[in-house]
């Protein structure tokens, strides 16, 4: 893809952010409480291909702050955990981005500057339920290597079944960009925030080995479903932003 359609992409995000004004993407907004009782244990997850200050690369982005040829943006980072207890039936993987401004319309709006106090709600970039047991890591790349205009399929891959990301949300019908989006769609925030946005990845061992979703699902389905099942959670995080 082009820089002009990386420029589509942001501008597709404006035309939306002004038809929802500052109600937001209601689906996308509102996160479930954490799922059940606190965990019993702790997961350690890595994130690897962080900035020693803890910052993704540019190739993990799907709006880059810099010119790169489509193959080499949107790369899902590489992600591991520790084992989790004896009864860990499977696992599951959702990638938050908290701070995405709730006024949508303030995004890449010409004269505004979004301050760091501006109220945020939190978009889900990536969903991965069902994850096998004897799998405690992702490659680099495995859930998403570049950027494909339409989105990746959701549904069952040998490493777990995908969920829909936010972006299936944000392109009008009919656009070269509108699809149902599955797996890792990483970081755009806006190039007027002076806010770098947090973007965690919390990976949960829970007691079933599926959680019965099909179809199109979204994090906060996951969520929902996984309420009384979690053993035990971790979480890394990362920043980034179009202001390096």
């Amino acid at each position: 893809m082009s820089s002009g359609s990386n420029t589509n992409k942001r501008v597709w995000f404006i035309v939306l952010a002004a038809a929802l004004g500052t109600a937001g993407l209601a689906g996308a907004a509102r996160l479930p409480a954490a799922p059940g009782p606190a965990a019993a244990a702790s997961l350690t997850v890595t994130v690897g291909g962080l900035t020693a200050d803890g910052r993704l690369p540019a190739s993990a982005a799907y709006c880059p702050s810099k010119k790169m040829d489509p193959a080499e943006y949107n790369i899902s980072p590489s992600v591991s955990w520790s084992l989790g207890p004896p009864a860990t039936r499977s696992y599951a993987l959702i990638m938050t981005d908290l701070d995405v401004p709730k006024d949508l319309s303030l995004i890449n709006k010409p004269g505004v500057t979004i301050t760091a106090d501006t109220p945020r709600v939190p978009f889900i970039h990536w969903v991965l339920i069902d994850i096998p047991p004897s799998i405690t890591s992702l490659a680099r790349g495995e859930e998403g290597n570049g950027f494909v205009p339409k989105g990746k399929p959701i549904g069952p891959t040998p490493h777990g079944l995908r969920g829909a990301n936010v972006y299936s949300h944000f392109y009008p019908a009919g656009s070269e960009l509108a699809g149902t989006r599955g797996g890792y769609d990483g970081p755009c925030p806006p190039n007027n925030d002076t806010l770098p946005h947090r973007y965690v990845t919390r990976v949960y061992a829970l007691d079933v080995p599926a959680l019965g979703l099909r179809g199109v699902f979204f994090g906060e389905d996951a969520l929902t479903a996984m309420q009384g099942h979690v053993l035990a959670e971790g979480e890394s995080e990362a920043t980034y932003s179009a202001n390096p």
